[in-house]
């Protein structure tokens, strides 16, 4: 049996400076779509990740135009957000207390693959 190799592109943000809460609300709106459409998807979105995950888009775009993939039949077959680096900070609080703050970083993957 022949097997037809599929063709991916891939792009990856590692250390985005969001929590990946944030992220994947946004990335949950365009999971599955066609490029075009979650490009769209993403303009109209009223969220800060909204503009890190379409820079992230553009940039697995050019990949795939690298790789002679037509632009036309991409569609986002994978694309996940996943825990990065926690820095721990403290603040001071009333009664000598102290409370953590936690700055949540975020590493980003999407992965396009063509239409059959």
């Amino acid at each position: 049996m022949a097997t037809a190799e599929v063709k991916e592109a891939k792009a990856v943000h590692k250390y985005a400076r969001i929590s990946p809460t944030k992220v994947r609300q946004v990335i949950n709106l365009i999971r599955g779509k066609d490029v075009g459409v979650a490009l769209a998807i993403l303009q109209e979105t009223n969220k800060r990740a909204s503009k890190i995950v379409e820079t992230l888009l553009k940039s697995a775009i050019a990949n795939a135009e690298n790789k002679d993939m037509d632009i036309d039949n991409l569609y986002i077959k994978e694309i996940r957000a996943e825990d990065g680096p926690i820095l721990k900070r403290y603040m001071p609080r009333a009664y000598g207390r102290a409370t953590m703050i936690r700055r949540r970083y975020s590493h980003i993957y999407i992965i396009l693959a063509e239409r059959q």
